[in-house]
């Protein structure tokens, strides 16, 4: 196993980061601490998983983590759904 940041998942998900920071900036005030921040916590757990997998060295922790960072994604696609929804 190489290093994380070689990864192009892991790449693709701290630009995800990215991107859903600058979309989440124009949700209301009243979502900061409810929507805003559970999308961004998702987001943010996608990148944080893939690496915190890979850097244990183990295969099957790598896997696990890996699963993880899907469920996140499911996550977030649950909540983008929510948000399209309300039409932020």
């Amino acid at each position: 196993m190489g290093n994380y940041k070689e990864l192009l998942v892991w790449q693709k998900s701290v630009d995800f980061v990215t991107e859903i920071y600058t979309c989440t900036k124009s949700f209301p005030k009243e979502e900061l601490y409810s929507l805003t921040s559970q999308i961004r916590r998702s987001s943010i757990s996608i990148s944080s998983n893939i690496a915190e997998g890979n850097s244990r060295r183990s295969t099957l922790d790598d896997l696990q983590f890996l699963k993880i960072a899907r469920g996140s994604c499911a996550k977030m696609e649950s909540q983008h759904m929510i948000a399209k929804n309300l039409n932020y």
